[in-house]
């Protein structure tokens, strides 16, 4: 049983990674509520271990409402936390939830720090390889990105996000939308030869 911050701060990344570690009910409580501390390790811990739960079975999935709530908050790092727990519970939604929070979610696409926006879309891959049904919305959404509003820095990791995504909603959703855009994409000059050769292979 993980007690404290100090029994969970001396769990092995590797065991979790592997799977190793089954939280109780009780435990998953308590993580979800370390989220919002403000000590970055033990937030980024909890994360991992509920992260890991949610890709074993539904017993985070309850604490959706929580982490819908965390799209809203003033902290970018709690923004990211609930996006990516969202979608690692995407799978177990029976209710439907994610219908509701769609909207919310893509706003983060608009979020003011890039780091946010980028881990917004690399969650949305998540999402489409777990969920069809909201394909539609997302593929509107990130072809809709204007890239040239982002930092020129981030621009060409964005714009990749956006086509592993798009990558990835073609294998079931093959549209002119999605083909338009990552020929845009290939004849423009943002990404390197490099990277158009490594999208070209996998179309």
């Amino acid at each position: 049983m993980i007690v404290t911050v100090e029994d969970m701060m001396r769990i092995e990344p590797c065991d979790i990674a592997n799977g190793n570690i089954f939280l109780q009910p009780e435990e998953i409580e308590k993580f979800v509520a370390w989220l919002s501390l403000k000590e970055n390790d033990i937030r980024y811990k909890a994360f991992l271990l509920l992260q890991e739960q949610s890709k074993i079975d539904n017993s985070v999935y309850p604490f959706w409402d929580v982490f819908r709530k965390m799209l809203k908050n003033e902290n970018s790092y709690q923004r990211s936390l609930g996006a990516m727990m969202l979608a690692e519970n995407v799978q177990w939604d029976v209710e439907l939830k994610m219908r509701d929070t769609i909207s919310e979610y893509l706003e983060l696409l608009f979020d003011p720090k890039p780091v946010t926006i980028r881990q917004c879309i690399q969650s949305l891959n998540v999402i489409v390889q777990k969920e069809k049904i909201y394909n539609g919305k997302i593929t509107d959404a990130i072809c809709g990105f204007e890239i040239m509003e982002i930092r020129e820095s981030m621009r060409k990791l964005i714009l990749l996000d956006i086509i592993y995504v798009l990558l990835e909603i073609k294998k079931s959703d093959n549209t002119s939308l999605i083909n338009n855009f990552i020929f845009e994409a290939l004849s423009g000059e943002i990404l390197d030869i490099k990277s158009k050769k490594a999208i070209e292979q996998q179309l």
